[in-house]
């Protein structure tokens, strides 16, 4: 019957593939009011720091932190909606419908660029330079989210690459196939580097390892 890929060990929900509970699991949200930046913490999910929020209501919330965000800053001159921003505008944590809360350019050093408005809709581009259209009442944070340089501090233990991975629902470390044993992995043993033939299309899908159902095999005569 062949053994249990990753993907189905991870969709089983075993304790090494399970998010470790957490009580700071914070919610990103846009909320109708304004609000003050009273605090800036840091959440272990996430690189970007997270500014905390009071609201008018006397409710608290959290948003990413941007760059040049400080304690005493309202939301009121850093999140806007897109009707409210000129074209060419540098924002980040967009929305891709109203009310949904941040879902785009919310890591370190990333933004999309508002590159022109419509009636009803505006043009963002991504970082990826696919642009998208958005509704105009759809909220974005005006400037980049902070904590960019993060990936040039080295970790210097493994234990702290480690624990950032299990806070993450991330499987480290990454074991290669040959350098498990024969009983773990279709590669592993001591024919080390050795692929595994062909498996045919309708193989189960533990057993769906390495070339599935080629057209041809081996080495290119031309």
């Amino acid at each position: 019957m062949g053994r249990p890929v990753r993907a189905q060990k991870r969709g089983k929900g075993s304790p090494t593939y399970r998010t470790p509970p957490r009580k700071f699991m914070p919610v990103l949200a846009y909320r109708g009011t304004d609000g003050m930046v009273v605090d800036i913490i840091k959440d272990p999910a996430r690189n970007s720091p997270l500014a905390e929020i009071r609201y008018a209501d006397s409710g608290r919330g959290y948003v990413v932190a941007i760059e040049g965000m400080k304690v005493g800053d309202t939301l009121s001159s850093r999140i806007k909606m897109l009707q409210e921003l000129a074209e060419g505008s540098q924002i980040s944590c967009v929305e891709t419908w109203p009310n949904s809360g941040p879902k785009l350019c919310r890591a370190p050093g990333s933004f999309a660029t508002l590159v022109s408005k419509t009636a009803s809709h505006g043009i963002v581009q991504l970082p990826s330079k696919k642009t998208i259209k958005l509704s105009l009442g759809c909220k974005a944070s005006i400037g980049i989210p902070a904590g960019e340089g993060r990936g040039e501090k080295p970790f210097l233990k493994a234990g702290s690459k480690y624990h950032l991975m299990c806070a993450r629902n991330k499987l480290y470390p990454r074991t290669s196939g040959v350098a498990m044993n024969a009983v773990d992995h279709p590669y592993g043993g001591s024919g080390t580097g050795k692929k595994r033939p062909p498996v045919s299309r309708h193989a189960p899908p533990g057993a769906k390892v390495g070339a599935i159902s080629p057209r041809r095999t081996g080495k290119s005569k031309k």
